[in-house]
């Protein structure tokens, strides 16, 4: 389980072992967490200058937001892994075990849970790296660009995530919900932080 004590280096090392968790969804939720902070990062390097006094209370605003989704980001990286225990159990039981479909079919749902909600919180942060970007310090333009790519990489992982569970699911109209919930997600957000990063890159190169 992830701390406030673990190193990096300790999360990486679990990450990297045979353990079944953490993994993607944990990492996604994880770099999403690193994303966000960048946001905050950005407004602590713009508040109290004159030059943006204008805008001061807009991004004290955003750097409470994006606090806000980098704790539930973080939060995730544990919700994922408990998640996935029951799943990884689930998949023990003997095929022709009459209780098998119903576990299995509950399983995948609350699987699917923790990385829809990683999804939609890179979402949120990606929209707070897009306003940063007119609001921010512009000595910090590429770290509103880097946050916005380790947001962006985090959302396309736990799209995978939903997905892989949504796959093996029987009630396909649920499993279609989850989908294409999921889909338009990555569809918009993409985008957005696509737009982020090359005018960041325009702005700085």
């Amino acid at each position: 389980m992830l701390t406030a004590e673990q190193t990096c280096g300790a999360f990486l090392d679990a990450l990297a072992s045979k353990a079944p968790t953490p993994g993607g969804g944990g990492a996604s939720a994880l770099a999403g967490a690193v994303g966000a902070a960048l946001c905050t990062m950005v407004g602590n390097f713009t508040v109290g200058k004159k030059k943006y006094a204008a805008v001061e209370e807009d991004v004290k605003a955003l750097m409470a937001q994006a606090e806000e989704v980098r704790g539930e980001l973080l939060a995730q990286v544990d919700a994922d892994a408990a998640a996935f225990a029951p799943l990884s159990q689930a998949y023990a039981i003997p095929k022709d075990d009459p209780s098998r479909g119903e576990v299995m079919e509950r399983c995948l749902r609350v699987a699917a849970a923790p990385p829809m909600a990683i999804l939609r919180l890179c979402c949120k942060a990606i929209d707070l790296h897009r306003e940063m970007l007119d609001k921010g310090s512009v000595i910090m333009l590429s770290d509103v660009g880097t946050g916005a790519i380790l947001c962006r990489g985090a959302l396309l992982g736990a799209a995978l995530n939903v997905k892989v569970n949504t796959k093996s699911m029987a009630d396909r109209a649920y499993a279609q919900a989850m989908d294409q919930e999921a889909d338009a997600l990555v569809e918009q957000y993409t985008k957005v932080a696509d737009q982020v990063y090359e005018t960041v890159m325009g702005r700085v190169c």
